[in-house]
């Protein structure tokens, strides 16, 4: 398929998830809405408004210079940084972490700013840098230092499925900028001892699982959540109850609307729509990888890279974590559950794969120039 094609497929796959997810957030979000609101359609209504926002960001991305958007990727990421030491020290608490700022109806979680400029960063950085990325002092220590600080400063909050996100993200483009293996297998080592006692640290984690290992063990309390899951996607059979036909909905199932939507949409359209959901999630990657591999520059190759693994990989550990192959983890199913930050973040991200798709070959010349 030839760039613009890739660009038209991927401009219809993001419109089919961004459609299946506003049906299902308003059927799994009505009831709730009622409850807490009075209205049936606040959160659909918050919902479609992230949506518009990330679009009418998103257009605004595309009508920056290419080059521009790569000269600011150093900015961006002091910017986030910057917003993440407030956020720990001035963000809103919710549920014993604090991860945005708040602002009357408005909510801001910096982190998924910081994974978006993270990956800018790491792009132009790797594409100036290539010739000494095996060189560990000055080719591969910089970025580690860089989504070391980042990820640090989004595990006090703490968040540590985002965390591993922008550690897993840094890792494949380090990878695909062709590293030395030796030190991104030792990275990958020292990256899991420190998970093993950051998750041995915390009680909630531990709880969390012994959950996953045996959720029956403790079905009214931590493990309530993934059974609650278990019996949406049971419900739903083949070809589901219908859409609104959820009764895990019904303030059964914690985050219905949120990070275990694919649950709903399990119960509502059965196997035949958890399959459509993956099979869409899986022809966005194919699409996103196939447009890296024909960019024509170092630094839209690995932009484009960095943006498509990190919204596939937060979408395998949902769909792992909903359907009990993960412990329970708090994130999002991109494009698809509600969330103001995460959608705009994930709508700007299409938005820098399609500019990529289109300039790729012309900021090098544009930055010499």
């Amino acid at each position: 398929m030839s760039p613009k094609q890739l660009r038209q497929l991927l401009l219809v796959i993001i419109i089919a998830l961004l459609g299946l997810g506003t049906v299902a957030v308003y059927s799994a979000s009505a009831m709730a809405s009622e409850a807490t609101y009075g209205g049936s359609t606040r959160f659909v209504t918050t919902h479609l408004a992230g949506i518009l926002c990330g679009a009418a960001l998103g257009l605004g991305c595309l009508m920056i210079p290419y080059a521009t958007v790569r000269r600011s990727a150093g900015w961006l990421l002091l910017a986030s940084v910057v917003l993440l030491v407030l956020v720990d020290v001035f963000g809103q608490e919710i549920g014993g972490a604090r991860r945005w700022f708040r602002l009357g109806r408005l909510s801001l979680q910096p982190s998924e700013f910081a994974q978006l400029s993270l990956i800018l960063y790491l792009a132009d950085f790797l594409a100036r840098r290539t010739e000494r990325i095996q060189d560990f002092w000055r080719g591969l220590l910089p970025p580690l230092l860089a989504t070391g600080i980042t990820a640090g400063l989004v595990l006090i909050q703490p968040d540590l499925g985002t965390t591993i996100v922008m550690g897993a993200v840094a890792v494949l483009l380090l990878c695909v900028a062709k590293a030395r293996w030796q030190h991104v297998a030792a990275l990958a080592a020292v990256s899991l001892v420190v998970l093993v006692f950051l998750i041995a640290g915390e009680e909630y984690r531990r709880r969390r699982i012994l959950a996953f290992l045996d959720p029956w063990a403790d079905p009214r309390g931590s493990g309530y959540q993934i059974l609650q899951s278990y019996f949406a996607m049971a419900s739903g059979g083949l070809t589901g109850l219908g859409v609104g036909g959820s009764l895990q909905k019904l303030f059964f199932l914690p985050s219905a609307h949120t990070d275990f939507i694919f649950a709903i949409i399990g119960e509502e359209l059965g196997l035949v729509g958890t399959t459509a959901v993956i099979f869409l999630i899986g022809l966005f990657l194919a699409c996103g990888f196939r447009i890296a591999i024909a960019a024509q520059d170092l630094f839209s190759k690995y932009l484009v890279c960095g943006l498509v693994g990190m919204i596939g990989l937060e979408a395998t550990v949902n769909i792992a974590v909903v359907t009990g192959m993960l412990p329970t983890k708090g994130l999002p199913l991109p494009l698809i559950s509600y969330g103001g930050s995460s959608m705009i973040i994930n709508l700007l991200a299409c938005a820098l794969i399609v500019q990529a798709s289109r300039h790729g070959g012309r900021v090098e010349r544009a930055l010499s120039g």
